[in-house]
C-alpha cells in the first residue's frame, strides 16, 4: 500500500521566492559592505589580534625576568649605557598603551588615527634605535676601539637612518589613514601607496648585514687568541641578535610589499619588541656573567638581593669587553 504522498509546492514555492529574492539581497549587501571594505576590516581585527598578543607576550618576559633585572637596576652603577637599557626596556609600554588605543578606540578619524600614528612611530624609532646601539658599541669593543670602524658603523647608520626617515614621511604624506566603514570595527591602517614602508627595514638590513661581517671577521681573526669567557658571550650574542633582525627584516619587507591593508605592518613592531627582548635579555646575561665569571650560569635571584649595594670590589677580567660603557662594572659583587 503506498504511502502518504508528499506536498511539494509549498517547498516549489519557498525555493522560486528564493531564486528571486537571493540576488537582490546579495546586490544589497554588495551596496552596503563591498569586498574590499569586509577584507580591510578582517585585516584590521587580525591586526589587532596581533597587536594584543605582542602586549601580552611583553607583559610574561616581563614578569619573567623582574627579579634579574631588578638585582641589574640596584647593584650597578648609573652610566650612560644602563640609562639606554632603563630607556630601551621601558620605551615598549609606552608604545603598546598608545598602539592599543589606536586599536580599540571608537568613532576614530583619520587625522586621529594619523596623529596617534606619528606618537607610535617615535616609540618604534627609539626601540630600534636603542636595541641596536647596545650591538654597535660591542662590535665597537669586539674590534678593540677602532676608531675607523667606529666611524664606518656610525656613518654608515647615518646615511641609512636619514634614508628610511624620508622614505616614511614621503609615504605618510601620500597614503592617509582610512578606518572601517563597518560598525564595531575599530583601528585604522593606510591606505594604498604605503608599499615604500619596506624601505626602513631594507636599510636595517643592510646596517646589520654590515655588524653580523664585521662580528664574524673579528671572530675569525681572533678564535684562536682569544678565550675569555666574556669575549664568547659576546660574540655568540651578536650573532644570534644579527640572526634574528635580518630573518624579521626580510619578513616584513615582504609583507610590506605583497600584502594589502593591516596586513602590511602586522610584524613592522614585532620586529622591534624582539629587538628590544634580545637586547634587554642579552645585556643581563652578560652583566650575570661577569658577576659569576660562568657563562654557564645564570645565577637565581631572590627578592631578598633586591637591595641596594653597599660595597663594590673589582676583579681582573677582560677591561675592554667588561667596561666599555656596558654597565659591566668589571664583576662588581652586590652585597
Amino acid at each position: 500500500m503506498p504511502g502518504p504522498s508528499l506536498n511539494t509546492s509549498g517547498f516549489e514555492r519557498i525555493d522560486s521566492q528564493l531564486e528571486i529574492f537571493a540576488p537582490l539581497l546579495l546586490h544589497m549587501m554588495d551596496l552596503k559592505y563591498s569586498t574590499d571594505v569586509i577584507a580591510a576590516a578582517r585585516s584590521l581585527q587580525v591586526f589587532t589580534y596581533i597587536y594584543a598578543s605582542m602586549a601580552t607576550f611583553w607583559t610574561y618576559d616581563y614578569a619573567c625576568s623582574i627579579q634579574e633585572e631588578g638585582m641589574f637596576l640596584f647593584c650597578s652603577r648609573w652610566r650612560r649605557v644602563k640609562l639606554l637599557y632603563v630607556v630601551t626596556r621601558y620605551v615598549p609600554f609606552l608604545l603598546f598603551v598608545t598602539h592599543l588605543y589606536m586599536n580599540f578606540a571608537p568613532d576614530e578619524t583619520p587625522d586621529t588615527c594619523q596623529f596617534v600614528n606619528n606618537i607610535c612611530s617615535c616609540f618604534s624609532l627609539i626601540m630600534f634605535v636603542s636595541s641596536e646601539s647596545f650591538f654597535v658599541l660591542r662590535t665597537y669593543v669586539l674590534w678593540d676601539n677602532n676608531k675607523i670602524v667606529l666611524a664606518a658603523m656610525l656613518l654608515t647608520f647615518v646615511t641609512l637612518f636619514a634614508g628610511a626617515m624620508a622614505a616614511v614621511f614621503s609615504v605618510t604624506a601620500n597614503a592617509p589613514f582610512v578606518t572601517s566603514s563597518i560598525p564595531g570595527i575599530t583601528g585604522c591602517y593606510q591606505s594604498s601607496g604605503s608599499m615604500g614602508l619596506f624601505v626602513p627595514y631594507l636599510c636595517l638590513f643592510v646596517f646589520e648585514l654590515m655588524l653580523i661581517s664585521l662580528t664574524l671577521t673579528c671572530a675569525i681573526q681572533k678564535w684562536r687568541v682569544s678565550d675569555d669567557r666574556l669575549y664568547v658571550v659576546i660574540l655568540k650574542h651578536n650573532v644570534f641578535y644579527y640572526a634574528c633582525g635580518l630573518g624579521f627584516s626580510v619578513v616584513n619587507v615582504l609583507t610590506s610589499l605583497l600584502l594589502d591593508y593591516a596586513y602590511s605592518g602586522m610584524f613592522q613592531d614585532f620586529q622591534g619588541i624582539i629587538h628590544v627582548i634580545l637586547a634587554t635579555r642579552m645585556h643581563l646575561h652578560l652583566w650575570h656573567v661577569n658577576r659569576t665569571d660562568d657563562p654557564g650560569v645564570f645565577t637565581s635571584i631572590t627578592l631578598s638581593d633586591l637591595t641596594p649595594p653597599t660595597t663594590y670590589t673589582e676583579s681582573s677580567g677582560l677591561d675592554q669587553l667588561a667596561f666599555l660603557e656596558s654597565g659591566l662594572e668589571r664583576r662588581n659583587d652586590c652585597n
